[in-house]
This record gives C-alpha cells, structure tokens and sequence, in this order.
C-alpha cells in the first residue's frame, strides 16, 4: 500500500471514528445518573411534595435502578458486576424500607460503593482490572491500530501491565475510601444534609481518582500505546521502501 493511500485510510478512518460515541460522555452519563438524578429526586420529592424522608430517599433510587436494569437487557452477556450492584441496591432498598430507617438507607449506598471498590482491588490481584474497560478505549481512541498496539503492549510490556493493574488499584481504594467516609456521614451527619454531601463526595472521590489515575497511568499508558502504533509504521513504512528500492534492481539484474 502507498503511502497517498495509507493516508486516505487514517483519514477514512478518523472520519469514521467522529461518529462514535464519546467516551467521556459515556462514562460521565452513569455519574449524572446514579448520583445527580437521584439527589434531585429526593429534595423534588422531600421540600416540593412533603414526602417522608425514607420515602424520598425510596422512590430516588427508582432511576438507577432501572439504569442498571437496562445495561443488563441490552447487553448480550450478563454483567456480573452490575448484577451484583442491583441486588445490593434492590435488598438494601426493600430492608431500610421495612425497617423505616432513612440512615440505614444512606448506608446502603456506602455498601454498593464498596462492592464496586472491594471488586476493583480484586480484580487487580487477578490480573484482569476491572477499570481496563474504560481505560482502553481512551488510550486507544477507539482505532483498530491502537487496540493492536495495546494488545501487543499487554502482552510484551511490564511498565505498561504496571501502569494498567495501578490504575485500578487508584480507583479501588479512592472509592473504598469514599465509601467509609459515606458511611460515617450517614450516621453522624442529619440525613437532609447527608443526601447532597454524599453526592460531593462522590464526585471529589471521581475527580480525585481520575486526576491521580490520569497523570500516573492513562496519560503514560497513552503516550505508549501511540508511540507504538508509530514504531510499526515506521517499520511498516520501511519495509515497503525496501521492497520498491529491490523491485527496479532486480528488473536490471534480469
């Protein structure tokens, strides 16, 4: 392939990246979700229709709810982290609800975030980080050369394996710190107030990971991948230099 037409393939390729989904968006629309919905339900709820505190707090856990519900039908696996999430909400719903304890169904909360912290640390000790899933795809930008130069970085890299099980690791113990503090809160602080404090400490706990996270694993992890993916172009490039410069020299030799 010339090199005009390896660059109308990037371009074609680029042109058709654009259309993807953005993977900030995805991964920042589960946060509005799971946390500013329900925040907003429950003070809607609360201070505009007189609801109850544990009824407030009950029917603003209806709409992460049904989110988790829906990535579990639309997904052609079943995803056992997310499942696993929906039945810690689902019981701890229907157990505070019986008990009529708002506190105990702030805790609930703390217990699904250390779910997700406890699975994350786990995950790094088996060798398969769960936080790869949203990793990859922004270091690789989604283009099949990336995921090729990933791949073999995986396969062939230790700093790169490092950086990938480090960057789990940040986000499981940022949230399972998180999670503790929540807990604390939901039992020492007055739950109107605990409902919108919590939801600050989820998004400090997010930003605090994604900005610990960024800077000592994706931006590196990145900036390999990409330096890959030019290395095998370069060779690429290369080679089909010397196969051209040989072609003619061969003619003459004939």
């Amino acid at each position: 392939m010339s090199q005009s037409e390896s660059r109308k393939q990037s371009e074609s390729n680029g042109a058709g990246g654009g259309k993807q989904p953005n993977p900030l968006v995805q991964s920042l629309l589960p946060l509005v979700v799971d946390v500013g919905v329900p925040m907003a339900s429950y003070y809607l709820l609360s201070d505009g229709f007189g609801l109850s505190e544990v009824a407030a707090l009950a029917w603003s856990s209806v709409v992460p709810a049904l989110r988790t519900v829906w990535s579990l039908v639309r997904r052609t696996g079943v995803n056992g982290l997310a499942l696993l999430i929906l039945v810690v909400n689902v019981v701890g719903l229907a157990t505070s609800t019986v008990t009529g304890d708002p506190r105990l169904m702030l805790a609930k909360d703390s217990v699904t975030s250390s779910v997700i912290a406890i699975s994350i640390i786990v995950s790094v000790y088996l060798g398969k980080p769960l936080m790869t899933a949203g990793l990859k795809p922004f270091a690789t930008k989604g283009a099949p050369a990336g995921e090729a130069a990933w791949d073999r970085l995986a396969a062939g890299s230790v700093p790169f394996r490092r950086a990938e099980r480090r960057f789990s690791l940040i986000w499981g113990i940022v949230l399972l710190t998180e999670c503790v503090v929540k807990g604390i809160g939901a039992y020492t602080v007055p739950v109107h107030t605990m409902v919108w404090l919590g939801t600050v400490l989820t998004v400090v706990a997010i930003l605090v990971a994604m900005v610990v996270g960024g800077g000592s694993c994706a931006d590196p992890m990145e900036k390999m991948v990409k330096a890959e993916v030019e290395r095998v172009a370069g060779t690429a490039t290369g080679d089909a230099g010397a196969v051209t410069s040989a072609a003619p020299a061969a003619g003459a030799a004939g």
